[in-house]
Formats: structure tokens, sequence, C-alpha cells
């Protein structure tokens, strides 16, 4: 027995419909035949209907499945359409939709049909030139125009500026500022903790080795050993925000996303520290400000050869071996782009990830190092990073006068003391 859609389906069949589900039926028989013919193992020379060696069969094939996409695509597009006029029929049924043309005279009866009863709008939608036209040619159809006495329905412009204003939801996504990526140069050094304002360590700053080989009853060389307190103090990085009470209360992702940024600024300041910090108090001392370090100009080097000269110095001065090479994009891109005279990549094709390395040594490409410079040491073994205390945040309303203007203060600090054990196990390059 029809349902209700079906009898409404049923209602809204139009030439032009029609005619494109014959075409696509048409030709999914086609196909259908041309691939019975070719059997289960899809053997090209069994199939007659279609003349040509097998290539010119499986083009036929490869062509026709394209035309039955195309008329899909033509039949569902006139679907819309005629569901579209048979909804507005099928609201002409209702109670509530009666009446609502009129025809232009006062008397609210609206267009007549035929029959003596109101045309709809739906009626006049679907008897016009543009309904049963659409699809033929061009598949836009025909222009037409409904005989509607605009005044009298639509008493005024129904616009979003007066009427019912759109609404726009957000798509949950924030897009973050333009800033140096995720902190990466603190993963390349030993983290301990400390309970202490300072870190202090004794470095051997005299070694003379006067060995040798002595005749009998001779004198023994004298040798000379002397160390140095050193005291590196613990830095605190520290970092703010104001934030009113109606945001926290009324976005319940703010709070999670202040305490996502808060910690982030704190790690991306102490990657900076790291490398470049000047030593003077508040600041950390940074392996490119340690007095002692080795430097290697390039000159008219390659960057690559700069480089390995660096490590050379660090392997010879500092009997060290190198662990991590910090360097910019920009100064790293030399490298990169490197061409064989006949303008081959040496490190590969564009389409294939670059190296990650410089003679064995992993590379970290980060801002955070100067851009004239990059920075070379042995991290593992010569460095530490003493954290005090990690990350804390707290919040509080009574800074200033943020509790009268529902107001909070969060803030987040971390206080840790970098320490460079041997000077020499570290080198600069410098002129990239």
């Amino acid at each position: 027995m029809p349902t209700e859609t079906d009898e409404r389906e049923r209602l809204i069949e139009f030439p032009a419909l029609k005619e494109a589900r014959g075409e696509l039926d048409a030709r999914r028989k086609s196909l259908r035949d041309i691939l019975a013919e070719a059997g289960p193992d899809y053997d090209m020379t069994k199939i007659k209907s279609v003349t040509g060696d097998n290539a010119a069969k499986v083009k036929a094939i490869q062509d026709l499945n394209e035309e039955i996409n195309e008329r899909k695509q033509k039949v569902d597009e006139l679907l819309v359409v005629a569901r579209a006029a048979a909804e507005a029929k099928y609201a002409e049924d209702e109670p509530e939709h009666k009446g609502l043309s009129e025809d232009g005279d006062g008397s609210g009866r609206g267009p007549e049909r035929k029959d003596g009863g109101n045309k709809s709008l739906g009626e006049l939608f679907m008897g016009s030139q543009a309904f049963k036209g659409y699809g033929r040619g061009s598949g836009q159809g025909p222009q037409a125009h409904l005989d509607l006495d605009v005044g009298k329905i639509l008493k005024a412009d129904f616009l979003t500026s007066a009427g019912w204003a759109p609404e726009s939801v957000r798509t949950g996504r924030v897009e973050s500022f333009p800033t140096r990526p995720a902190p990466r140069v603190v993963d390349f050094l030993p983290q301990t903790t400390t309970t202490q304002a300072a870190v202090v360590y004794m470095e051997e700053t005299t070694f003379t080795n006067t060995a040798a080989e002595t005749a009998e009853a001779g004198s023994y060389p004298e040798a000379a050993l002397a160390l140095t307190e050193r005291t590196v103090a613990v830095r605190k990085i520290a970092v703010y925000l104001p934030v009113s009470d109606e945001q926290f209360e009324d976005e319940p992702r703010a709070q999670q996303y202040v305490n996502n940024r808060l910690p982030f600024m704190l790690r991306q300041r102490l990657d900076l520290q790291i490398l470049v910090g000047d030593g003077s108090a508040p600041n950390l001392l940074g392996t490119e400000n340690v007095s002692g370090i080795q430097t290697q100009a390039l000159g008219t080097d390659s960057t690559t050869d700069a480089i390995y000269k660096a490590m050379r110095r660090i392997r010879d001065d500092g009997f060290a071996e190198p662990s991590v090479v910090f360097i910019r994009p920009s100064a790293w891109e030399s490298v990169r782009l490197m061409k064989t005279a006949d303008g081959m990549y040496i490190w590969g094709h564009p389409s294939i990830p670059g190296p990650t390395t410089v003679w064995g040594v992993p590379v970290v490409e980060t801002t955070a190092v100067t851009a004239t410079k990059a920075i070379i040491g042995d991290y593992t073994n010569f460095s530490e990073l003493a954290v005090r205390r990690g990350i804390d945040i707290q919040v509080s309303n009574s800074h200033s006068d943020f509790f009268v203007k529902g107001k909070l203060a969060i803030r987040a600090d971390m206080r840790a003391a970098l320490i460079h054990y041997r000077p020499k196990a570290f080198a600069v390059v410098t002129g990239l």
C-alpha cells in the first residue's frame, strides 16, 4: 500500500525528469550488458558489442561510466526541484495554508482554478513554464512569472536587518598568534632538581701535566692542579595575565586556553635564555655568552664546512662529542638547497624530507638562536638545567583594584639554574 511519501513523490514527475531517468537507465543497462559479456574474470576478448582492441574496450567502459555519473547528477538536480514543488503542493492541503494568495480584487479568494477553486502558490509554480521546462537544454530552464499581487502578499520587505537575523556559530577552532613554535631547545638538556637558591660546584681550572720519563735518582717533574668554586644562581621566569570574572564564567574553554598559553610562554622564554641569555640578573647565562666557549667564523667556508670545523674544535680542545646543533631555519636553508653542478639537490628532491643531521649530529631549527649564528655543543654530558620549581600557576583578585572591578590576576612562573660545566665543550659559528 503506498505511503504518504510515495503519494507525494508520485505527484512530482514531469517530462524533463522522466527523460533524464530514461537516459540514466539506458546507460546503466549498456554497462551491465558489456560487463556481462566480459564475464566474472573481465576478459575483454569476450566483449563483442564494442569494437577495437582490449584498450579500446576498457576506454569504452570508462567513458560509459563517466556518462552514467553525469546523468545521475542531472537526475539528482531535477529531483530536488520536483520534491520542492511537491512540498509546496502538499502544504496547500494543510488548513493553515488555505487562502494564502489573494487575487488582487480584495476578495481574498486568490487566483481561481479552472474547476472554480483558488490556485495556491504551489499550484502556480507547478503550472509555470519554469517548472515544466526545467532541465531541458542547458538545464537551467526558462524564466516564468507568477501572477501574484505582491503588494498584498508581501506587505514589507522581510530583510535580515529588520527581520530574522541569521545565526552564526563558531567552529571551535582558536588560531594562535604566529610565534616561535613549541619549545625544543630544552629537550636536549639533562634536567635535574635543586632545593637551593643556587647551584655550587667545583671546576678544575688548572691542570698541568708534567708526567715524563725520569732517570734513576732523577727529580720528579712537578704537576699543578687547581679547583675553583663556581656558583650559578637560580633565576625566575614569570608572566601574568588579567582576566575578567565573566570571561571564565561565560566561556568554559577560556580557562583551559589560558592555562595552556601561559606555560607555553614560559617554556618559549626558557628556550631563548638557554641559548642567548646574557647572564645579567635576573637573566640566565645562555651558551652563546658563556666565557671560554669555542668560536668558528664562517669566512669563505660553506655552512656545513664551518659547522664541521666547530665540531672539530670541540673534539680537539674540549675533548667532548657534540650532541646537537641549534640553527635558524633561514641559515639552514642554504644547506637544504645545496645542488650539484648540474642542478641536482644533494640532500634529496623537494618531494622528500630534508636532512635532520649534519655530520651525524642532530640539527634543531629554531628562531631562539641568533640569526647569524649556529650553536653547537655536548649538551648531553656538560650542561644541566637544575629546576628549583617547575611551572606554577596561581590566581588572585587582590592585585591592585581587581577585587572591586571583578578581575583576576593569573600568574605563572618557574625557577631554574642553567649550568655549562665545560665551556670548551661548546662552540658558536659566526657570520652565517
